[in-house]
């Protein structure tokens, strides 16, 4: 097998979807026993609670989960498929799995506000955490 330079690998999972490449770091982990997450720094510090209070204050990335399609599933797919890079397929089948979340990464404020009024505006129930 030819070796693959780093640009040619970029360009091979640009051209995934989020499901796949999902699928490929389950792949990847599972085979070379590591984990894709992010170091987490946690430090333990006297009267942590205000602390912890002020970072939710702070929070600049959230979650969008779909909670349920309604009744015009097939509009929801259809904005899953605006929102998202996913398939007719993986949009279908994460509208008919809901509660699920609508993005694997995290997305920042904005995104995540526009993502819920064209979700709600297409008939679902959204919920940004």
């Amino acid at each position: 097998m030819a070796k693959l330079s780093t640009d040619e690998l970029l360009d091979a999972f640009k051209e995934m979807t989020l499901l796949e490449l999902s699928d490929f770091v389950k792949l990847f982990e599972d085979t070379f026993d590591v984990k894709a997450a992010a170091p987490v720094a946690v430090t333990a510090v006297p009267g942590a609670a205000g602390a912890a209070a002020e970072e939710v204050e702070e929070q600049d990335e959230f979650d969008v989960i779909l909670e349920a399609a309604g009744d015009k599933k097939i509009q929801v797919i259809k904005e899953i498929r605006a929102l998202t890079s996913l398939g007719l397929k993986e949009a279908k089948d994460l509208v008919d799995g809901a509660p699920k979340s609508v993005f694997d990464g995290k997305v920042n404020k904005e995104q995540a506000e526009k993502a819920k009024a064209a979700l709600e505006a297409a008939g679902a129930s959204v919920t940004v955490k």
